[in-house]
């Protein structure tokens, strides 16, 4: 695993367009799971067996209105979470002004800069991107997001210059990324977990800067808490643009098992809790739903069941997530919540024997036999769990264009009623049997 790459540029400097060529590279299987809500700004790329981080952003124009004070702040969170910074140019439009303004922010941020000439489609084109040297930012790479030429060259640069990210080895610990919107409890959650004030609790939001990542200990049990950061509050960077704070959790739930998605009780779901744990839900990682600041308002006996049934209706992607109730200034729930964690994470981690995981297969085509779909009724031979975190089997079959959607979700229902996956998502993959 490698750092990260942040595209920026002026409008239609193909910006977008070099994004999607760079991911549709990669060779992994990308989650497309309805109802995950996603605000297509950062994905993985692979390349060359490297994998990385790649943001997306807006286009950066000089005329000053509230949407461009947005996308200008947008940018510079890129700028701040990137190892590397690929500035995209419009080789058919020269250079203009707002090139200008953006090498004016790239002057000082101390990030490796690549200038990728886009929209230099033939040979004859490749000498107008000389005239970019003007910029002072390194030597111009003439490419073409839209045709990929040049593609290869600029992503190998891109790959000597990106760190690698070395894995913490934390053992049997059990290791949990705290995500979740500004000002909802993050650091304050932490803080309890761990007993004494270690990062900085504030009422205005984004005031932690970076993940940390602390190992505690607690009912005999090791953990290893990260709080994510907010946004920063510094120069142009306004919580406006809140919804990019999911940028800073990439990195964490990247190292975690778990990911703790925090819910604001006193506002109740939010369209950008969705934002947030949709690169979890991606990632494949085990997730635990805990509403927190509970004790800010009186509560009736039945308030906890239909809080949860909202949060099922709103979020009927994470029906396998564990939900609980807590306060992190009072400690309330504190202890189920690290239950539920240690439970998601087993269920993470979980390997079925052969033997017994093909006995539940059969009793399921006996008790529901397999649908007619595309011409044809799907028979399962045999099955094999071939991964853990997440759980992931292979249904060896007679042709994986029968398998209907139901069935699968059938046979998913029927594994959790089996075994206790309580937290964790489990991938089903259907190969034609040789």
């Amino acid at each position: 695993m490698l750092g990260t790459l942040a595209l920026v540029g002026s409008p239609n400097s193909g910006k977008s367009t070099l994004f999607n060529r760079i991911v549709e590279e990669r060779k992994s299987i990308v989650l497309d799971t309805p109802g995950v809500t996603r605000d297509r700004i950062y994905s993985r790329a692979t390349w060359l067996t490297k994998e990385l981080t790649i943001i997306d952003t807006g286009g950066i124009e000089i005329k000053a209105n509230t949407f461009q004070n947005e996308i200008r702040a947008q940018a510079e969170i890129a700028i701040q979470e990137a190892d590397v910074i690929c500035f995209v140019l419009d080789g058919k439009k020269g250079l203009s002004g707002d090139d200008r303004a953006v090498a004016r922010l790239l002057y000082d941020c101390g990030k490796p800069i690549i200038l990728a000439v886009n929209k230099i489609d033939s040979l004859a084109e490749v000498a107008d991107a000389g005239e970019f040297y003007a910029l002072g930012l390194g030597e111009p790479m003439a490419i073409s997001a839209i045709h990929g030429i040049g593609i290869g060259d600029l992503l190998d640069k891109v790959i000597s210059l990106l760190p690698e990210k070395e894995d913490q080895e934390y053992g049997d610990a059990v290791t949990f990324a705290l995500i979740g919107v500004p000002n909802v409890g993050k650091s304050s959650l932490a803080n309890r977990l761990l007993g004494d004030p270690r990062s900085i609790v504030s009422p205005i939001s984004g005031t932690t800067r970076d993940s940390i990542d602390t190992p505690f200990e607690r009912n005999g049990r090791r953990y290893v808490v990260i709080d994510t950061a907010g946004l920063v509050k510094r120069g142009k960077i306004y919580e406006a643009v809140d919804k990019y704070a999911a940028l800073r959790a990439l990195r964490a739930i990247d190292r975690s098992d778990v990911a703790v998605l925090l819910i604001d009780a006193t506002k109740g779901l939010v369209e950008q809790d969705k934002h947030v744990v949709g690169y979890a839900v991606e990632s494949g990682k085990a997730i635990v739903l805990a509403i927190n600041k509970w004790d800010a308002e009186k509560h009736l006996p039945e308030d906890e069941k239909n809080f949860r049934e909202k949060i099922r209706t709103g979020m009927k992607f994470l029906d396998y997530a564990s939900v609980c109730f807590i306060s992190a200034l009072t400690g309330r729930g504190i202890d189920i919540l690290l239950d539920y964690v240690s439970k998601a994470a087993e269920g993470y981690r979980r390997r079925i024997p052969t033997g017994i995981l093909n006995d539940i297969i059969r009793e399921a085509q006996v008790y529901n036999p397999t649908p007619d779909f595309n011409h044809g009724r799907l028979k399962i031979y045999y099955a094999s769990q071939v991964a853990v975190a997440p759980p992931t089997f292979v249904m060896f079959c007679n042709n994986p264009e029968f398998a209907h959607f139901s069935y699968t979700r059938y046979l998913e229902n029927r594994l959790r009623e089996s075994f206790d996956f309580e937290g964790s998502p489990i991938h089903i993959i259907y190969r034609l049997r040789k």
